[in-house]
């Protein structure tokens, strides 16, 4: 039994020393490899068969492999990525132009010269300080009194002030004191001719970096002020950004994001947070419990070995929560820049600087996040393609792609130009491209099983229309708009979903009742307001509009939106209600290729509403040709490229007076 207990304790005592090594050539910051010794010391006590020792040999584990100071130096060439992003991405102009812009800061940022302030009143002092200062390839600015240093400050921002002790009028006391309050980022250095224990003291109780005497030694001065810029830079890194790409489904966001970390020359993690109701897949267990491990965050900057990557938050429109937590709330530290400096880990139990990670977050509708999220981070919104912008995709990436994962390298099939038209407008209806890519692959699937079947070689084939509609059967999606008639009580709607945009019919018809109005289709509550806005509008206006005033009186109303098992909300359908009610009511018949969209009020007024750009693409995928918009969204159609505007007609409406005369037959 001794001989089992000393083998024990002689294995105890060579993985603690193990473990010291590591923790020496880690490179960890003081701190945190002051507080790796105190838990080797704790594990040095404890018996290795305790479940404490296993938990504190993992958690000292994970401290070492932590990249503290691990970072990937950022590839700051705005040619380079742009070169990458236009191979890798069609269109998408702000997106890249965003991008770059926010490339084009970090150049400046890192092109800066650290700015230093000399405040001395001799002379002499002032001119070495400034030649020792300017030979490290500093910019220097110079003050002879208290007074003069104030107004320098007050003009440009430094990032170190090496500032005399005893000076007439404003001593140095009383600039670190001021710099404290309102520059508390700005590293201070005390230089006196007076040195003495209390001075220094209360200079480093105030807040000082440093306190040198006079005379004062080159070398000591410079390695000082390099002390303070590294300081200064670990508590304020250039932060990193949040930015939140909002758009439909296949419009590109996570690939866009992949891009970026590309051309940054950084590491790229993707984290999806659909369906994530536990906070601790954010913050991490804590270390009593069994199996506790960190956070997603923690873990995979762990495993990509860098403190800077691209961090891409998928989905964060759809994450959820019970009783175990708000993630959504747990996520307000890491992506502020004002805490993420110093977010800690339940497992970590220590602060790590989240300041340089680069966040990335997609959603597909940027409302459906909660609003204290939102309120952190710039959204930049990803609208669908249109139809040209598809064609142009297929035939430069998708093709290519599918071509090649499945196996027809010797005889590629050639697509023509109209063959992809009608697998656009015929096969799908989305506002993204990942319906078209299955489309192409299916063709491609099947063109590689009649390679193999038939076992002979032929010569690539061409794929025209007729082969796509042999390939992928009969068409999938009709026309609805231009292909119907115009009706009485029918209108045309533009709205704006998960998927983009999107069009959907306002149906209305009366009968023999007692003033009900009844509503069908899923309606949310907006919607359902909407109806009753449009009714009371009619009601108060009904002579104007050539409507009987008791029309109300002996009949009741149906309003039904059909894709009944859609949920359906929002303010963008009260025009076509009131225009389908208005028909109704006339008899005459709505124009079914006028679409439309936009708030209603009781005073007849239009209301601007979003998802302008998207909307105007449905209406191009259903070759509507005129779309009425609310007056005050004329803006939003400096968005749009001319390939969106061409062979659709748009016009702004401030009431609905404007609106019916365009949109009912008279």
């Amino acid at each position: 039994m001794k001989f089992f207990k000393k083998s024990e304790e002689t294995e105890q005592t060579a993985k603690i020393e193990e473990l010291r090594r590591m923790i020496d050539a880690a490179g960890m910051p003081p701190d945190i490899k002051r507080i790796a010794g105190q838990e080797l010391e704790t594990l040095s006590r404890i018996s290795p068969s305790s479940a404490e020792y296993t938990i504190g040999i993992t958690y000292i584990d994970y401290l070492v492999s932590m990249p503290w100071n691990k970072k990937t130096e950022d590839i700051l060439d705005i040619s380079r990525a742009e070169k990458i992003m236009n191979q890798e991405h069609y269109g998408l102009h702000k997106i890249k132009e965003r991008i770059l812009e926010h490339l084009a800061v970090k150049v400046l940022r890192a092109a800066r010269k650290p700015q230093i302030l000399v405040v001395d009143d001799e002379e002499i002092a002032r001119k070495n300080l400034t030649h020792i200062l300017t030979k490290e390839n500093y910019a220097v600015a110079i003050a002879s009194d208290g007074e003069e240093a104030s107004k320098e400050l007050e003009a440009s921002e430094f990032d170190v002030v090496i500032t005399d002790l005893k000076m007439p009028g404003m001593d140095g006391m009383e600039i670190l004191e001021k710099i404290r309050t309102r520059h508390p980022d700005t590293k201070v250095i005390m230089i006196t001719g007076y040195a003495t224990v209390p001075s220094a003291v209360e200079a480093m109780q105030k807040g000082a970096f440093h306190y040198i005497s006079k005379p004062f030694k080159l070398d000591e001065v410079r390695s000082t002020v390099r002390n303070a810029l590294e300081k200064k830079l670990q508590t304020r890194s250039a932060r990193g950004s949040v930015l939140c790409f909002a758009g439909p489904p296949g419009t590109g966001k996570t690939s866009v994001g992949r891009a970026i970390a590309t051309a940054l020359g950084r590491k790229f993690v993707r984290i999806s947070l659909g369906g994530m109701k536990d906070e601790a897949e954010i913050r991490g267990h804590r270390r009593t419990y069994v199996g506790a491990k960190p956070g997603r965050i923690i873990e995979e900057i762990r495993r990509v070995e860098s403190a800077n990557p691209v961090i891409m938050l998928d989905e964060l429109d759809k994450i959820g929560q019970d009783f175990k937590g708000d993630p959504s709330s747990a996520l307000l530290e890491v992506l502020d820049p004002e805490q993420n400096h110093s977010f800690v880990d339940h497992y970590l139990d220590i602060p790590f600087d989240l300041s340089s990670v680069m966040f990335i977050v997609t959603a597909n509708v940027a409302h459906d996040i909660p609003s204290p999220l939102r309120d952190r981070m710039e959204v930049i919104e990803f609208s669908g393609y249109t139809q040209e912008e598809k064609a142009h995709i297929a035939m430069q990436f998708l093709i290519p792609k599918q071509v090649g994962e499945k196996g027809l390298y010797e005889h590629p099939p050639v697509f023509t130009d109209e063959a992809v038209y009608k697998i656009i407008r015929e096969y799908t209806h989305e506002a993204g491209i990942r319906n078209l890519e299955r489309k192409i692959a299916t063709i491609c699937r099947k063109i590689a099983r009649e390679l193999v079947q038939n076992k002979r070689k032929f010569e690539s084939i061409k794929i025209t229309p007729e082969m796509a509609e042999h390939y992928l059967g009969r068409r999938k999606y009709h026309f609805e708009v231009i292909e119907e008639e115009d009706r009485v009580g029918v209108t045309t709607s533009l709205v704006l979903t998960e998927a983009g945009g999107d069009i959907i019919f306002v149906e209305a018809v009366k009968m023999k009742g007692k003033k009900g109005l009844i509503l069908t289709g899923s309606l949310g509550d907006v919607m359902r307001e909407s109806a009753q806005a449009a009714l009371s509008y009619i009601r108060s206006n009904a002579g104007s509009l050539g409507i009987p005033e008791d029309f109300f009186e002996h009949h009741d109303i149906h309003i039904h939106i059909p894709s009944g098992a859609i949920q359906k909300d929002g303010p963008s359908a009260g025009l076509a209600i009131v225009t389908a009610l208005i028909s109704l009511l006339t008899g005459q018949p709505a124009i079914r290729s006028v679409a439309m969209t936009g708030e209603i009020t009781l005073t007849g007024r239009i209301l601007p509403v979003g998802g302008i750009k998207e909307k105007i693409l449905a209406a191009k995928r259903a070759q509507v040709k005129t779309v009425i918009i609310p007056a005050k969204n004329r803006i939003d159609l400096e968005e749009l490229q001319d390939a969106a505007r061409e062979d659709i007609n748009i016009h702004p409406v401030d009431n609905i007076n404007e609106a019916i005369d365009l949109a009912v037959l008279k």
